[in-house]
């Protein structure tokens, strides 16, 4: 009975460290910014895998129209091969972050292909708009102790999420939109796509019209759209007033 009952324990205790190491908020494996918290009326839209073309083009445009900054998670492949979408980004008044070279799931990578990831992807942003944030998106969300320490170690902030539009297999917008809303609490970070990290051109305009209603639904109802940098300055100013 013991043996069986310490095999359960094992493989329970397994699956919970398997899913601390994706789940978007766990906090297992080191501390990542996932948001204010309920009741603030801050949100900071994110898009993962850019630039994208035309879609990241066309996200500009929106973003634009509303008045609104945004943060850009960009692959660096991608930035390589279309630098001009990145410049354009960074020329809006939008954040730009690491979301690696490729887009590998760094739970499984070595350290050293973890730190090249990283820093490869740093130099392609360098090369593309200079100077740029230091936030850092792990692909699928993946990360272990090991991925948090590197990333620190190379001044990054690792950001995560807490709303999520599941817009990757391209749904319809209303549909984007009901998932966001669902998951709405105040002092948000949503995650959203301008691109795909299999190939440039993911056709992500479900996304752009989701944007062009969320924007417009939640202004509204009177909720500010931050960069994620500007989310976590107004941490950094909560926590020196209350000491």
């Amino acid at each position: 009975m013991l043996p069986a009952l310490i095999g359960l324990a094992a493989a329970a205790a397994a699956s919970t460290a398997g899913y601390q190491s994706m789940a978007p908020t766990g906090q297992w494996y080191g501390q990542t910014f996932v948001g204010l918290g309920r009741g603030s009326k801050q949100i900071a839209l994110t898009y993962d895998d850019g630039p994208n073309d035309p879609h990241t083009l066309r996200l500009l445009e929106v973003l634009a129209k509303h008045d609104v900054r945004a943060t850009f998670f960009m692959i660096g492949r991608y930035v390589r091969e279309r630098p001009d979408i990145a410049r354009e980004v960074a020329r809006a008044g939008h954040a730009v972050g690491n979301h690696t070279f490729t887009h590998p799931l760094l739970i499984f990578e070595s350290a050293a292909e973890t730190r090249a990831q990283l820093l490869d992807c740093r130099a392609t942003l360098q090369d593309a708009i200079a100077e740029h944030s230091n936030l850092f998106r792990p692909p699928f969300g993946g990360r272990r102790p090991a991925t948090l320490r590197i990333a620190r170690e190379l001044g990054l902030e690792t950001i995560m999420w807490n709303v999520t539009g599941y817009d990757w297999n391209a749904p319809p917008a209303a549909v984007i939109e009901k998932r966001v809303a669902r998951q709405m609490r105040g002092g948000d970070v949503i995650l959203l796509h301008d691109g795909g990290h299999r190939a440039m051109g993911a056709d992500r305009t479900q996304t752009v019209i989701a944007t062009n209603s969320l924007i417009r639904r939640y202004k509204d109802e009177g909720y500010e759209f931050v960069t994620v940098a500007a989310m976590m300055g107004a941490v950094s100013r909560q926590s020196t007033v209350a000491e």
